[in-house]
């Protein structure tokens, strides 16, 4: 998609003529050293602060700062009170607030809402850093601290909560963010753009308020914008007749100024929908429209409507097309969404990532470790954007559809940022890659097509004839990379998308050969029809053609390399046999999985709406809409989690009872199409007696869960047959050298771990080893 560039070309603010600080100030101290007797803009957020471009706070502060802009940071204030919120003084334009690089609440609770108690984007990896819902309570501490500071909130967990959205972790719909903590305005998706703009019209002395028709943002209205033309959701999306529900939308009168037609009368009648009159037609029909969304107290109380208001609004995605969107929240007021921002173009994306970052963490952190920021310190993104629409994700309706690429120039200079500025860099790159390994420069080839799409995928149900899968781009960059003297090795660790990889077998070629460390991720997610169809993924004979040439290629380069799949388990669509079907092909692959996922139900995901309605809400919405089977209860999650897990002990009362009641028990057995043993005497007793089974029974030969670096993960569970060896060493995986060769699955075995009782041949397990050399009080 073609857009000016005009991201860099407003004028500079008046304090531009304190030049650039080596970190964006986090105490007065620092600002003092700097000169500075206020901040213009403070950016409050739930992360430590790292001045990476990896981390959303160091990208807008060196942008607004690169606009001539004081910048400062508070970073994880203590939110018991308003002391923190002030520590860098009043803000003479606005506070900037953000939960940080993930959801709060995703970052606080599991799957199954448990709490967490670490934190990766926090310094020691500490959990409770930061509050629950942190826009929420963010902004209503910046209020109160200075109650006439114009709040703008953004991030993530802003962005995925811009309009009433259901709340997995409360299990009901929530108003839109914006509501609930009172921010002056929103902006959703990547933020430069909209932002520049913003601060523009503030530092300029335009009121908060009547900021309010900037791409990109969503404020609190009274009334849709004068001017704009209004349309009814169901001439969009028609919603069916659906007996005996009244009209969906909560405030017939909300807009109707804005409505042709008379106003003395319900404009929504569910009995016999009245037609708006159309004015001429206009070039571009999509301009200065806006689209009613059935009202907040409908969709909470409806399940259907609220089906619905998501079809809407994820149709509503493309910057080239979209209408904005007003959704009444009581009966004064409702939120408005402006159409989504114009993606930033090569030029943009290079500037923003040519930014003066320091690529460390605050020197306020010391020493003390910052997961996240070892995880990526050694990474580079190469674009933003992925047009997969897997319905579980969210990146689609944040960083939008269209991939925004950086030049290969801008790439090798930060590889050589890098060089010069991480300390202890190996010459190792460990990922060129993004929200999608393989998405670089690929795009539409018709640009007409491009701004006019409504399509939810580029890939599914199957690929685009207008989308461009040529790699050349992405092989090319991967080339340049090597080249760069002083580089050692170019890993790619970001997921594959390897529907479009088998598209271009020379792709693949170049993974397996330079690119790969023994092990390449890829992401199936499952196995049968009915998962994937509502997940919006591919079927398996994709990912078995993947397989057979990236097999292929390693073979080729004289290399013993292996595919890592991620699944997810209890995903709306999936049933108790759909899980089995997964297990017996995860048990005929000889995988065995360590770390898996349970569904989570995320703010404004296409299957999150799936889960909380039980309808297929990626189909047209109607009275008979296919009802979506959806585990919910805790056990039933369980029990596809352990399916999962088929080789891991704990789970096998529950799997054998399952089995059982769907008539399978001829899975049950030692044989090798069985799923998991019969009950052993000991695990008789212990139910006799109400224990759990051992957890020491996790560990038992043969049984080590697969992990990246396990060598073992292929070997087929032997039972009582045989005794295995090399599992300890294997376990230890995480110190072998990037890029060493595996070891041979077929060679591969497992030693008995501890806890293990005597094997068949009754061997006993060798003594623990004495790892810390410690003396035994009982020794003579």
């Amino acid at each position: 998609m073609q857009v000016e560039s005009t991201l860099f070309n407003y004028p500079k603010f008046w304090a531009e003529c304190y030049g650039t600080a080596p970190f964006l100030p986090m105490s007065r101290k620092e600002m003092d050293i700097l000169g500075w007797d206020s901040c213009d803009i403070i950016v409050v957020t739930g992360d430590a602060y790292v001045d990476h471009p990896s981390f959303g706070m160091a990208v807008i502060g060196r942008m607004l700062e690169a606009q001539g802009y004081r910048v400062g940071i508070i970073s994880q204030p203590d939110w018991s009170n308003k002391e923190d919120f002030m520590q860098l003084g009043r803000p003479n334009l606005f506070f900037g607030v953000t939960a940080g690089n993930m959801d709060s609440m995703i970052n606080r609770y599991t799957a199954d809402r448990k709490l967490r108690h670490d934190d990766a984007y926090t310094a020691g990896d500490i959990g409770g850093k930061r509050p629950d819902r942190a826009v929420t309570v963010y902004t209503q501490r910046c209020k109160e601290a200075f109650k006439d500071v114009p709040v703008v909130i953004g991030g993530i967990e802003a962005s995925l909560r811009r309009i009433a959205h259901y709340d997995y972790w409360s299990d009901k719909v929530r108003r839109s963010v914006i509501f609930d903590a009172k921010a002056d305005i929103l902006i959703y998706g990547n933020a430069e753009r909209p932002l520049m703009e913003v601060a523009r019209r503030i530092a300029a002395g335009e009121a908060i308020g009547d900021i309010d028709d900037v791409r990109g943002t969503a404020t609190m209205r009274k009334e849709p914008m004068p001017g704009w033309r209004g349309m009814d959701s169901r001439k969009i999306d028609q919603l069916h007749k659906i007996e005996p529900l009244p009209s969906p939308y909560g405030a017939d009168d909300v807009g109707c100024s804005n409505l042709s037609g008379p106003t003395d009368e319900k404009i929504f009648d569910n009995e016999a929908p009245k037609a708006i009159s159309v004015q001429p037609p206009r070039p571009k029909p999509w301009e200065k429209t806006y689209v009613l969304l059935p009202a907040y107290n409908k969709v909470s109380e409806d399940k259907y409507l609220y089906a619905h208001a998501s079809r809407i609004l994820h149709q509503e995605q493309n910057p080239g097309c979209a209408r904005a969107l007003f959704q009444p929240h009581d009966a004064n007021r409702g939120v408005w969404v402006n159409p989504p921002a114009w993606p930033l173009n090569t030029d943009e994306m290079d500037a923003v990532f040519d930014l003066p970052y320091q690529r460390i963490p605050h020197p306020m952190y010391g020493k003390e470790k910052i997961p996240a920021y070892d995880m990526i310190k050694t990474s580079i993104n190469i674009m933003r954007g992925c047009f997969g629409g897997c319905s579980f994700c969210s990146i689609t309706e944040h960083e939008g559809r269209i991939i925004q690429s950086r030049s290969k120039e801008s790439i090798i200079k930060e590889i050589k940022d890098i060089q010069e500025k991480v300390p202890g860099f190996t010459g190792v790159i460990s990922d060129l890659g993004g929200p999608t390994a393989n998405m670089y420069r690929l795009g539409c080839t018709s640009e007409k097509a491009e701004k006019t799409c409504r399509r939810l995928s580029c890939v599914f149900p199957s690929i685009c004839g207008h989308l461009g899968t040529d790699h050349k781009h992405t092989i090319d960059l991967y080339k340049a990379a090597r080249e760069v003297p002083g580089i050692k090795k170019v890993l790619i660790a970001s997921g594959v998308r390897y529907d479009l990889a088998i598209e271009n077998p020379e792709y693949i070629r170049e993974l397996a050969k330079h690119h790969v460390g023994g092990y390449l991720k890829i992401a199936p997610e499952h196995t049968e029809e009915g998962p994937l169809s509502k997940m919006m993924k591919p079927g398996m004979g994709t990912y078995d053609k993947f397989k057979e040439l990236f097999d292929k290629f390693s073979k080729e380069a004289g290399k013993e390399q292996f595919l890592i799949p991620y699944f997810i388990s209890a995903h709306p669509g999936t049933t108790d046999e759909d899980m089995v079907n997964l297990a017996l092909w995860l048990k005929g692959q000889k995988f065995k999985l360590d770390q898996v996922q349970n569904f989570y139900p995320s703010p404004m995901a296409n299957a999150t709406t799936i889960y909380h309605t039980e309808l297929n809400s990626l189909k047209n919405i109607k009275h008979d809409s296919e009802q979506v089977t959806v585990p919910k209860k805790g056990r039933q999650r369980k029990l596809h989690k352990f399916l999962l897990r088929y080789h891991d002990p704990m789970g096998w009362p529950m799997i054998r009872e399952a089995l059982v009641a769907m008539g399978k028990e001829s899975l049950i057995g030692n044989g090798p199409n069985h799923l998991v043993p019969p009950e052993t005497r000991n695990e008789q007793t212990k139910v006799k007696w109400g224990q759990k089974p051992s957890a020491k029974a996790k560990e038992q030969s043969g049984q080590k869960a697969m992990t990246r670096f396990s060598a073992d993960q292929f070997e087929d569970r032997k039972g009582n047959t045989k005794s295995d060896k090399g599992s300890a060493k294997a376990d230890k995986g995480s110190s072998k050298p990037v890029g060493q060769k595996p070891k041979s699955p077929a060679k591969a075995s497992g030693q008995a771990a501890k806890g293990q009782a005597p094997n068949s041949q009754g061997a006993k397990r060798p003594a623990k080893a004495n790892t810390w050399a410690t003396k035994s009080k009982y020794a003579k």
